[in-house]
């Protein structure tokens, strides 16, 4: 996996909107953001719109938006402004080659766990990470801001120390870090772009999920067919995110135990670290998918090491 240079100062990075239409305010205050910086922001013509329905632009012009954006060799790195619904209409429009001859940051989470997974395939790593709102709204020095702009800035490696989770279940392993949005994944099944092909590799897989507004249910049915695809095992490791904005049934009081009996279920044994920060909410650790990690669970913390 080919690692995207680091940014320095004055170096330009495009903001673009590949699915959903964005408030027009989060990324005006991304910008300064971004400035605040160091970094040389070019917002793209069609993130702001026109809209198309619920989509940011028509498909032809978030496709030129983020094609303009790999191709153009002052262009550094890509800020999504948000994620929605929408990347998957652009996957079969965007060559691989384009991505592995330019290999750049792409920035962003949830439906951008579709351009996630075409950097994957592309063989360059990419960053799960808050996107123009997070940007806009908390201030300068939020941890994962930091988190970001230091992997941004000075690359890599970066260690992430985060609390036991009573669910967890210890151990030790390393791999590629591969992942994003349950639902998204799981769309993306049996096609040239599943992320989940990485766990057939010689370097193995550690899975990271998160979702939002997912009813448990849904998101267990999303496991199993990993699970009986044989997928899941394969994983040397399983990092669980945030899943948020859902209720109880009557079958599980949350998400976390519904995963814990899952797996437990299907014998599955591996390292697996629940309440990592990360997914739909300001607790979102930037994720360098696609590097090298190695993951501790012990009954104190979490640790893990990215490369």
């Amino acid at each position: 996996m080919k690692k995207p240079e680091n940014l320095k100062i004055g170096d330009k990075i495009a903001i673009l909107s590949p699915a959903t239409t964005v408030k027009p305010d989060y990324i005006d205050h991304a910008v300064k953001a971004l400035e605040a910086e160091g970094l040389n922001p070019v917002i793209m013509p069609h993130a702001k719109g026109p809209a198309q329905g619920t989509y940011a632009a028509s498909d032809a012009d978030r496709l030129s938006d983020i094609l303009t954006a790999i191709t153009d060799p002052h262009i550094k790195a890509i800020l999504c402004a948000r994620g929605g619904y929408g990347c998957n209409h652009l996957l079969h429009n965007i060559p691989v080659t384009l991505i592995a001859e330019n290999p750049k940051w792409l920035i962003g989470f949830s439906d951008i766990s579709a351009l996630h997974a075409l950097w994957q395939k592309a063989g360059v790593i990419s960053l799960h990470a808050p996107m123009a709102k997070h940007l806009s709204l908390l201030p300068a020095d939020d941890y994962c801001t930091r988190a970001m702009m230091h992997i941004l800035f000075d690359g890599l490696p970066i260690k992430y120390i985060t609390p036991a989770h009573p669910l967890n279940t210890p151990g030790e392993s390393e791999g590629i870090i591969a992942g994003g949005n349950l639902a998204v994944i799981n769309g993306l099944a049996a096609t040239p772009f599943d992320p989940m092909i990485m766990a057939n590799s010689d370097d193995g897989m550690i899975l990271f999920i998160e979702d939002i507004a997912e009813k448990i249910y849904a998101v267990e049915r999303m496991l199993i067919r990993l699970i009986l695809s044989g997928q899941l095992q394969k994983c040397k490791a399983l990092v669980v995110g945030h899943f948020t904005e859902y209720n109880p049934d009557s079958n599980h009081a949350d998400m976390e135990h519904m995963i814990r009996d899952l797996l437990d279920r299907y014998d599955i044994k591996i390292p697996v670290a629940f309440g990592f920060p990360a997914g739909h909410t300001d607790d979102n650790l930037p994720l360098p998918l696609g590097a090298r990690v190695s993951i501790s669970v012990t009954p104190d913390s979490t640790i893990l090491t990215l490369a």
